[in-house]
């Protein structure tokens, strides 16, 4: 580690063939990425690292300059940048890997000083997004987001183009490439933003007829590959794809839960990271909006990182869910992974966050814990009744069974007296059988 005038750095090469996921280096990679970052003390470049693997890029060697704010030109201070070049060349980068969005100022002159091609976080991201989607939707949603950060970025590469039209009918100041692609780019975003426009009106149809049957609805958040996925199917049953590996999850997926004999809505939403770009956070808000509308949000985090990445990783869910509009929504915190942790470490974590449940997705460990505390953090969306149905309206004592569960009755000569726990939004619609609580 070196200092300078512009702050303290600290290169570390790898091998220039490791894969960056922990394998043995086997034969040389196509990508090799040389990561550069200005961050304050105390952070680092794993999370960067992670995406670059996750997006098939390998890691051969990074450098950290310890300053408050990058530089406004070169993000990195002149000094590091050469420094940069010569670490690169060393470690046989043939790409560089910034952990913050570059400026279109910052990501020219990072290119012209270094030699070699640059691409920030949010490109890292947008790329991952884009091999990950797989619905019609999902891709409209990349697309769109990849649009919208590259407009500003769209250089005059074709400038031999930029002359007047010569001619009949080509004369005057013509149009040069780079405002056509521009123009080319407004438009596909005007027609994506309607081509989404009409999946959020669907989505909202949707939303009506799940709203009209009430069920109660909780939602999955958390830090990317924090075990949503997993946790989903074993609270279900269902079969979600699972795999290690950052955004796996990009399409909502929603399945039914039983607690306590009523059926409630359990959705696993896309995960959240640090800086999350908010070309992504704008796209994905019809997704996102099913979050926002959550009577309960399970946050759910990696009890294998440390202290400090748990840390790192609360505060950015806690930012994306203030900007999504869902940061007053209630909230349980879920520790999942314990299955990777030992005894002491488990008894920590109970001393450092003693209102979360601690879970295994994986081995089922916790689960009776967290269905109960699902049921108590609930319980408030419910309304005690006390009915008098009459032998003749079945359906409406059918209904009172599927929202409610398990219910007292007892029959009587007028009809089936029942007390039941229902959905506060639900009882106007047993008004009409309302009597006095027996006694």
């Amino acid at each position: 580690m070196d200092r300078s005038r512009n702050g303290r750095s600290a290169v570390t090469p790898k091998p220039a063939d490791w894969s960056g996921n922990g394998a043995q280096p086997s034969q040389r990679a196509r990508q090799r990425a040389f990561c550069i970052a200005a961050l304050p003390e105390g952070e680092d470049l794993a999370e960067l690292g992670e995406l670059l693997r996750t997006a098939g890029v390998a890691v051969v060697g990074e450098m950290v300059q310890r300053r408050e704010q990058p530089h406004p030109n070169t993000y990195l201070g002149p000094g590091k940048v050469a420094e940069a070049k010569a670490a690169a060349l060393a470690c046989d980068a043939n790409v560089i890997a910034c952990d913050d969005e570059l400026s279109a100022r910052q990501e020219r002159n990072l290119e012209e000083a270094l030699g070699l091609p640059v691409v920030d976080r949010t490109t890292v991201i947008l790329d991952i997004f884009a091999s990950h989607a797989n619905s019609a939707e999902g891709k409209l949603q990349v697309e769109l987001a990849q649009l919208e950060y590259n407009l500003a970025r769209m250089r005059g590469l074709w400038s031999h183009l930029e002359r007047l039209g010569g001619g009949i009918g080509t004369r005057g100041p013509g149009e040069t490439q780079i405002e056509t692609d521009r123009r080319l780019a407004r438009d596909r975003i005007a027609v994506l933003r309607r081509r989404l426009e009409h999946v959020k009106g669907t989505r909202a149809v949707q939303r009506a007829e799940r709203e009209r049957a009430a069920l109660p609805t909780i939602a999955l958040v958390g830090y990317t590959n924090a075990g949503k996925s997993t946790l989903l199917n074993a609270l279900t049953g269902s079969d979600v794809g699972v795999r290690d590996r950052l955004f796996h999850t990009l399409d909502p997926t929603t399945r039914t839960l039983k607690l306590g004999g009523r059926t409630h809505l359990l959705t696993d939403t896309v995960g959240f990271i640090s800086k999350l770009p908010h070309q992504l956070v704008d796209a994905f808000g019809a997704t996102l909006e099913e979050t926002s509308r959550a009577e309960l949000l399970v946050h759910v985090l990696d009890a294998s990182a440390t202290e400090a990445q748990r840390e790192i990783m609360q505060h950015s869910v806690e930012g994306t869910l203030e900007e999504i509009g869902a940061g007053e929504r209630p909230r349980l915190l879920v520790l999942n992974k314990i299955d990777l942790l030992d005894v002491d470490a488990r008894e920590e974590l109970r001393f450092r966050h003693p209102e979360a449940v601690l879970v295994s997705g994986v081995t089922g460990e916790g689960l009776t814990d967290l269905t109960e505390r699902l049921e108590h953090e609930l319980a408030h969306t419910l309304r005690p009744l006390d009915l008098l149905v009459p032998y003749a309206d079945g359906g409406s004592l059918a209904e009172l069974h599927e929202l409610a569960g398990e219910v007292s009755r007892e029959d009587t000569a007028e009809g089936v007296r029942v007390h039941a726990l229902v959905p506060a939004r639900l009882a106007e619609r047993f008004a009409r059988f309302a009597v006095a609580p027996s006694t």
